[in-house]
């Protein structure tokens, strides 16, 4: 069996990307020649207009179906097999993914909405998870996932559309942001009870 047959057949199986590195040690071959490998089966699909194409996504592999037949694919599938995001909870993750690692709270805040439900719709759906605490407020922050980048087609999150066409007044929001962050958090240490000079 070929090297560009045994790839083809591991990644027409995967569900997941899978790193040329794992591919590689799976097939006892050097990973620079799967690699080398990986892009002529990747030029190929390209190059004859196939319906599939290989595509690098969150750090792996993975077979993808070519997005001049979206339309075709979309009217296929049926609606309750979609299962898609609600407005709140794609703005939601825009926020999430363009000022990670953030807190709900400052979420909140560039929303101007409660979006307590929308996060733990994120968490559940594997969008989103969880980052650590935010070092000023010590509230938990969050931050997107692999399988993220897998949805959205990117092989790391500075392929993510520049904001500024879009949002031009993003320096202000940022700014705006950070004095609302400063002000919650003296606020809170002035609400924090004070200790007693006996």
């Amino acid at each position: 069996m070929s090297l560009t047959a045994a790839l083809e057949a591991m990644l027409l199986m995967a569900t997941d990307p899978v790193p040329t590195d794992e591919l590689a040690a799976a097939l006892s071959a050097p990973s620079a020649e799967v690699e080398a490998e990986l892009e002529a089966i990747a030029g190929f699909y390209d190059e004859h207009e196939r319906g599939l194409r290989l595509r690098r996504i969150a750090g792996g592999w993975r077979f993808a179906t070519d997005p001049s037949v979206a339309d075709v694919i979309e009217g296929w599938l049926v609606s309750d097999q979609r299962a898609r995001l609600t407005q709140a909870a794609l703005e939601t993750l825009a926020v999430v993914a363009y000022l990670q690692p953030v807190s709900r709270g400052r979420i909140a805040a560039v929303r101007g909405v409660n979006v307590d439900g929308v996060v733990k719709t994120l968490l559940v759906r594997g969008l989103i998870q969880e980052a650590g605490e935010d070092p000023v407020t010590g509230a938990m922050t969050f931050g997107t996932t692999a399988l993220f980048l897998q949805k959205l087609g990117l092989n790391s999150l500075r392929e993510l559309p520049d904001l500024a066409p879009l949002l031009p007044d993003a320096v202000a929001l940022e700014a705006e942001l950070g004095q609302l962050a400063a002000e919650s958090t003296a606020a809170a240490a002035e609400a924090q009870p004070k200790e007693n000079d006996d």
